[in-house]
């Protein structure tokens, strides 16, 4: 199904490395549609035109083939988006909401959404319960929402039940994938 994969954290270490780089090679193996599309959501200020020159130069330095197939990438590009926002500001969250359901109008993503929380552990349950207080949790007739939770899933017993009682008041837990951020390529690659 064609979908938006929404990254928070999106101007961090694991975006430029490993998941736009795997992103970029499903297009071009042709694994994923055509319409599939990525925001990047982080607190850096960025333009749609700068994020997807950034992810050009990563997919060129990070991917297996180290070299970018000038055609795929304009496919590719064209459903890269930016938003700048806060993990607690709930206008930010209307703002990503109204540019999803753009991405879905323009791009035929049909609602499908999968949320990558690749940010600091301690923002997971803010994220997830700004998620739901702005509806987009709830996945819309025929479509699908999932997100992506990387570990640490707290820091002992304690805090992931804590965390984990937290993130299922907007969430069910087929909604949810706990990984490890070194195997979320292959966890990316396997939910699309």
């Amino acid at each position: 199904d064609p979908c938006t994969v929404i990254i928070f954290g999106a101007s961090g270490d694991l975006t430029k490395r490993k998941l736009v780089p795997a992103l970029y090679r499903l297009v071009q193996q042709r694994l994923v549609p055509a319409e599939f599309a990525i925001v990047g959501q982080a607190r850096t200020a960025n333009t749609d035109e700068a994020f997807r020159a950034k992810m050009k130069q990563s997919v060129a330095q990070f991917s297996e083939e180290k070299k970018v197939d000038d055609e795929v990438w304009r496919s590719f590009a064209q459903g890269l988006c930016y938003l700048s926002s806060e993990i607690g500001n709930s206008d930010d969250y209307r703002k990503l909401s109204e540019l999803l359901d753009r991405i879905d109008r323009e791009r035929g993503t049909a609602g499908n959404r999968l949320f990558y929380l690749s940010v600091a552990p301690r923002f997971y349950a803010e994220a997830v319960a700004q998620l739901g207080k702005a509806g987009l949790t709830k996945a819309k007739p025929g479509s699908w929402v999932r997100v992506i939770i990387e570990k640490p899933f707290g820091s002992d017993l304690v805090s992931a039940r804590r965390l984990n009682q937290d993130i299922h008041e907007s969430l069910d837990e087929s909604q949810i994938y706990r990984i490890d951020h070194y195997l979320g390529k292959e966890t990316v690659q396997n939910l699309l």
